[in-house]
């Protein structure tokens, strides 16, 4: 009986992503390019598990050339749990936050893609303008933290999409989790790629003090026109700089994750973004080498061929021969850092550059050991 209401509740989902207005991307194949102004995708396939199949054509009234771009769309997602746990063995956390689903900083490479099926939806233009918020996530980690026989490990908050993408603004809900975290003396860490962090340096600077919060912030190139044209409604490469700054002049443990590297594309941009990110306060720094599960090879491929046309062949020819020959390799120990003489060549590049500028000598640990549970509505509170 559960699974059909399972399965009931993402056929409606999936029926209601196709019937619904223009502020769901429901439109399945290629976009026209003015529709796609401001996102990282140029398609939106149908989704895995969609049970209509959508497509794209012009029936010779030029309508497609009348359709408006595609607007972001949230709408409310209510879990029952909200830390996600998890058992890799290549992962320095345990349990993550993903305060949203789906990003709006719209990365045509991001991993996390593929989870839109899991709603019906495309890991294409879907993933960065159909999002899901969860409001309720400050309370349920807050009942989460408090049951009884809960050990304190790192929280990480940007695992899967990012906690500081625009619609934060708004809906504030990753600074709620933060004061939870706070009230609890809960260890985190946080990734992004988003100046919005700032925002919350009052939180994160009494955190800091107590060896409770620790933030990476994302680079992936200097260049300016590729970096909009990958994360297009991410910060920009001097803004993310800027950031750095601010987090380390606020006593805030601050690293840098350059991610991903893509052969031929902006791998030769290593070292001056870890000299960038050194001189900008980082203490330490970390690398993934570019990965195309499922739905993202596709949606990558066409981006390629569409922005950078001349390195196509070059791009996809290294990035097979560091994966077995295919566009992806999902094993635990290479997923990350992929296999072969180019992938080995930039991690001793990384490990130079590191050497040389200082970085990642002394890892900061966060303490685990000032947790303090949170009292459970309803609860006996103790006499001593």
């Amino acid at each position: 009986m559960q699974r059909t209401r399972e399965q009931d509740n993402k056929n409606r989902i999936s029926h209601d992503a196709f019937m619904a207005g223009s502020s769901l991307a429901k439109n399945r194949g290629e976009i026209a390019g003015d529709r796609t102004r401001g996102r990282g995708a140029t398609l939106n396939p149908t989704g895995r598990y969609d049970i209509f199949t959508n497509h794209v054509f012009d029936d010779g009234w030029q309508t497609l050339d009348e359709l408006p771009p595609f607007k972001t769309d949230v709408q409310v997602e209510k879990p029952r749990t909200i830390i996600t746990r998890n058992e890799s063995p290549d992962l320095h956390f345990d349990r993550s936050i993903n305060p949203y689903r789906g990003c709006e900083h719209g990365c045509v490479y991001c991993y996390a893609r593929p989870t839109h099926a899991y709603m019906g939806l495309s890991a294409g233009i879907d993933f960065e303008a159909s999002l899901f918020a969860k409001p309720d996530a400050a309370k349920l980690l807050e009942k989460e933290l408090g049951k009884k026989g809960y050990k304190p490990r790192v929280l990480a908050l940007g695992t899967n999409t990012d906690p500081y993408q625009p619609i934060e603004k708004q809906w504030r809900i990753t600074r709620e989790i933060l004061e939870v975290l706070e009230a609890a003396n809960h260890p985190v860490a946080i990734v992004t790629k988003s100046a919005l962090v700032t925002r919350d340096i009052d939180i994160l600077s009494r955190m800091a003090e107590k060896g409770l919060a620790k933030v990476a912030m994302s680079l992936t190139s200097l260049d300016r026109r590729l970096s909009r044209a990958m994360e297009p409604r991410a910060a920009t490469p001097g803004l993310r700089l800027d950031t750095i700054r601010k987090l380390v002049e606020a006593g805030i443990s601050t690293s840098t994750m350059v991610a991903p590297l893509i052969p031929a594309l902006n791998d030769h941009e290593l070292e001056k973004l870890l000299d960038s990110a050194q001189a900008a306060g980082a203490e330490e720094a970390g690398y993934s080498l570019l990965r195309l599960p499922r739905e993202v090879s596709p949606l990558f491929r066409d981006w390629l061929l569409k922005h950078y046309p001349d390195r196509y062949r070059h791009v996809m020819n290294l990035l097979r021969s560091m994966r077995g020959g295919k566009d992806h390799d999902p094993q635990f120990s290479k997923r990350f850092f992929a296999d072969g003489p180019y992938a080995w060549q930039i991690g001793r590049r990384f490990e130079l550059t590191c050497e040389r500028l200082g970085l990642n000598r002394h890892k900061r640990r966060l303490n685990r050991d000032l947790f303090i549970p949170p009292i459970q509505e309803g609860s006996q509170l103790s006499l001593f």
